[in-house]
C-alpha cells in the first residue's frame, strides 16, 4: 500500500510539474530542465507526468516523451500492481 500511495503523490508532483512548465513556457520564463522531469516521471510518477503531458498538450511532439512516458507508465503500474499482489 505504501508503494501505491507513494505513485500516487509522484504522479501528483509530475502532472504538477508538466502544467508548471507548459505554463512558463507560454510566458517565455524559466524552465523545469527535461531532465527533471524524466527524474520525477522515474521516481514512481510516470502516469502523472504521462496524464500532464495529455491534459497541458505539453512536450507530445517531442519523441522521448511521446514514447518514453507511457512505456514507463505502463512499466510503472505493473510493477506496483505486482510488489502489491505477488505473496
Amino acid at each position: 500500500m505504501l508503494l501505491l500511495g507513494a505513485m500516487a503523490v509522484m504522479s501528483l508532483i509530475a502532472f504538477c510539474a508538466m502544467g508548471l512548465d507548459k505554463f512558463k513556457a507560454r510566458r517565455g520564463a524559466w524552465r523545469i530542465p527535461e531532465k527533471s522531469l524524466f527524474a520525477l516521471a522515474f521516481l514512481l510518477g510516470a502516469p502523472g507526468a504521462y496524464a500532464g503531458m495529455m491534459v497541458f498538450r505539453h512536450k507530445t511532439l517531442h519523441r522521448r516523451f511521446a514514447v518514453g512516458l507511457p512505456l514507463l507508465s505502463a512499466a510503472e503500474i505493473i510493477f506496483v500492481l505486482w510488489a502489491l499482489f505477488a505473496r
